[in-house]
């Protein structure tokens, strides 16, 4: 798989383990070759035997790709204690990427952005709304410390006992700052 991937991960596919690699235009996934359990299994209590007669090979080994082109929809679903499924769904195809909890709202989020075109293909310029985005304006952050307009040591410790009593400062960051305050008087 290429180095210049935006995001790679393991994933089980199809009860396999698998390496996934997201780039621009594609998904590509890569099965090793590997021997179950239960082909090992039988082969040790056979003496050897069975794998003499079946041969070592692993199936379902090899790779697949989809172009982001032909990607439909993707679509998480809960799967089990610990994994997510990531599904993609695809013309002519449907794969389900097996992940934990914690990665799969990044995956899904990547893949919308790279369907909807939010992600710019490499050596483009991010694209420029046709017209003036006006987002609100965020909220100014409450001030932590007193304002500087007041000076009155008596001011400063009403302003910092509403911002306590609002809960913007802990206990104990206003027994600090009224203990400095009533330190400079």
């Amino acid at each position: 798989m290429s180095s210049n991937a935006l995001m790679t991960f393991k994933s089980h596919i199809e009860g396999k383990n698998a390496d996934v690699a997201i780039f621009h235009d594609r998904i590509e996934w890569a099965r090793g070759r590997g021997v179950s359990a239960g082909k090992l299994t039988a082969g040790l209590l056979t003496g050897g035997a069975s794998l003499l007669a079946t041969g070592v090979r692993g199936s379902k080994a090899g790779s697949e790709m989809i172009p982001v082109k032909n990607i439909s929809s993707v679509v998480t679903k809960r799967d089990g204690l610990m994994y997510t499924k990531v599904v993609v769904v695809a013309s002519g195809n449907t794969i389900d990427f097996r992940v934990p909890h914690a990665a799969a709202p990044g995956i899904k989020n990547l893949l919308t952005d790279l369907v909807l075109g939010k992600v710019p293909a490499p050596g483009q310029p991010a694209p420029v709304a046709p017209y003036p985005v006006h987002a609100p304006a965020p909220a100014p952050a409450p001030a932590l410390a007193p304002a500087p307009h007041v000076t009155s040591p008596v001011e400063q410790l009403q302003q910092l006992a509403e911002l306590r009593d609002a809960g913007i400062l802990t206990e104990e960051e206003f027994s600090a700052k009224k203990a400095e305050i009533l330190a400079r008087m």
